[in-house]
Formats: structure tokens, sequence, C-alpha cells
């Protein structure tokens, strides 16, 4: 089969639907009762280190989005509309590398699979191969807990929706801060047959941690009101910036550095009209080539819908298992992923 015939099936290769219908154990991690998020704003901010919160160099800033761009000659990278972040930016200055999942189910990701400590040994092993590769820009440890997660069951109200209690966000917090990492944390939602309007807020109190950022899913967003997993998602433009400024007005209001949205992408359809989502200096923004294949299979996505798609940076999702399910299909390394243009900045591995 050429490429161009394995592009056009990307959606039916690599669409994943991990959803579960119930939430009854941590899966023997720990859980405390009072949330970390009830803390004082001089707590939080203890959180992470002063170093978050440093003036941004902005020569440096554009030297490494060019950096990124890998070559680009075709005027799409580096993002013509970029804009210099407040201060405590992560990117570009760090490349995220990050273990994703949920403490409930196993299959959902390594953060949840593993105990904390062999958890982090085995993220540690993967942040020290990107640093190797890299010596441009240095790579930092971090979790993506699904912290609301599409159901199978329509549950209550109706929305097919797990909310993970807070009991289990702080167990995500404390694993991050474990054996001196003091890693940052992304929140990922999957709003199912809810609102991105109705679920953030939720999650405003951990949001406004300085150390915390954001996730969202279009894969389980269903504006067709269809049940989470018959049909892959979508978000607009018009969703992306309503995150975005949720996240704006945490920042001005909380005195906090700069955040990071993640938006998770594998389909042309998951995000529409593109050109209208819109930059903050308070959020940097990127776009996470999600979906799970070959090499190939996963480079074509890349370029038809990343890359194309220029927005602000560009994220590279890995799949321990499922890359590597059929031979001669292997995991992506480092040293590959740094030749597509542009270079990913936040990596992901689930």
């Amino acid at each position: 089969m050429d490429l161009s015939k394995k592009i056009f099936l990307v959606p039916q290769l690599i669409f994943a639907a991990y959803i579960f219908s119930s939430c009854s154990g941590t899966d023997g991690k720990t859980a405390n009762t009072t949330s970390l998020a009830d803390t004082t704003k001089k707590e939080q901010q203890t959180i992470v280190k002063e170093s978050l919160y440093k003036p941004v160099d902005s020569a440096k800033y554009f030297r490494l989005q060019k950096y990124l761009a890998n070559g680009d000659t075709t005027g799409k990278w580096p993002v013509k509309d970029d804009i210099l972040p407040i201060n405590g930016a992560i990117l570009p200055f760090n490349r995220i590398i990050a273990y994703y999942g949920n403490l409930y189910v196993k299959k959902m990701g390594p953060l949840g699979r593993y105990e904390p400590k062999e958890m982090w040994r085995k993220l540690d092993e993967e942040v020290a191969k990107w640093n190797k590769a890299d010596t441009v820009i240095k790579s930092i440890p971090a979790l993506h807990y699904i912290a609301t997660v599409a159901s199978g069951t329509p549950g209550k109200d109706g929305f097919y929706i797990n909310r993970m209690p807070d009991s289990q966000i702080d167990s995500v917090l404390k694993i991050a801060k474990m054996y001196n990492h003091n890693a940052i944390v992304f929140l990922d939602v999957q709003v199912a047959l809810s609102k991105l309007k109705d679920e953030l807020p939720r999650l405003e109190k951990y949001l406004k941690m300085p150390n915390v950022h954001l996730g969202i899913d279009p894969e389980f967003s269903m504006k067709s009101g269809k049940k989470p997993g018959s049909q892959i998602g979508v978000y607009d433009a018009a969703d992306i910036n309503y995150a975005s400024n949720f996240l704006v007005k945490l920042v001005k209001d909380n005195n906090l550095p700069c955040k990071i949205l993640i938006v998770h992408r594998f389909t042309q359809k998951m995000v529409t009209n593109y050109k209208d989502i819109k930059l903050h200096k308070e959020v940097q923004l990127v776009m996470h080539m999600d979906g799970f294949g070959p090499p190939e299979l996963k480079k074509g996505t890349y370029r038809h819908y990343l890359y194309s798609e220029p927005v602000q940076f560009v994220g590279f999702k890995l799949f321990y298992i499922n890359d590597i399910a059929q031979a001669p299909n292997h995991l992506m390394t480092p040293e590959e992923l740094l030749k597509l243009t542009p270079k990913p900045i936040y990596i992901q591995f689930q």
C-alpha cells in the first residue's frame, strides 16, 4: 500500500477510545482526604521552583522557535503570529516528556500502570534519552492525568462522563513531587456529552496551582450527542479559545506563571477553523499529535494535520504497546522525531 492510502486510513487505523464505565478503586495508589489545592496562594507557589517565574529571554525564545522549525522554508514555521509569553514560560526553553494515564485503569497509560517508584524510573530513562539526543533544549518530566474521563455508560447525568475525585488528583500531585522531581502536571478533560464550560470550573482550584496545566481532547467531545467511542469527536477554534481564555483569567487573577494548553489531534475534522485559534501571552498552546500506528503512518499524520495547520507548538504521542503491535513496527526514537518539521516540544507516552 502506498503512503497516500495509508494516510487516508488514519482514522480507522489509529482511533483509540479508552473508556471505562465506573471508578471503583485506586489500583493501589494512596489518596488524601484533604485537597492539596485547598492551600493558601503562598503555599501553592512553593510547589514549584522560583525559576518557573523567571523573566523570558526574548532573543532565546525566538531563536529556539527557529530551531524547532527545523529549516522549514515554506513560511509556516516558526508561526508568524507567535506571541512572547509572560514570565515563567516553560516552552520552548524545555521539552516536556510526559507519562499519560489514570490511576484507576492500567491500560490507559504508564502513569497508572506502574507503582510510582517504577514509573519514575522508566520516565527518567525517557527524559535521559531525550537529553542525550537534543543538547539544545533541556527535557523535563511531567505527569499527564486524565481527570475527566469519557465513559461507556451514561451515568446519573446522562453525559457519559466520569469525573475523578479530588483524592485521586491529589495523589497525582503527590506522585509528581516524589524523589525531588517537582514535576509539572497536566489535567486532561474528555467532556463526552458535557461541555468545557461545565467541566473546567470543577478543576479551577487545581489549575490555580502554578505547576498544573490543562489538556483537552476533541476525540471525546461528542457534539453529535452520540455515545463516546462511536465516532471521533470535535473541537472548534471557539472551544479551544474558551479553554485558553479560562486559563488566561486564572493567570491574571492569581499572578501565576505562564500556563500550557494541550490539544489532542489525529484527524483533520477533530479540530475545525484552526486559523481562528487565538494566542495569548499567558498561555502556550500545543497541538498534540495523538494516535497509534507504524512510523510512516504517524509521520504522515503529523505532516498532514500538524505541520500543515500551524498554531504555536507541536507535540507527539508514543504508545508503548499499540505502536509496536504489528511487526516490523517500532517505537519511534528521539533521533527520528527530531528530524520532523517542526521538531516536537512535547512528548507523551501512553
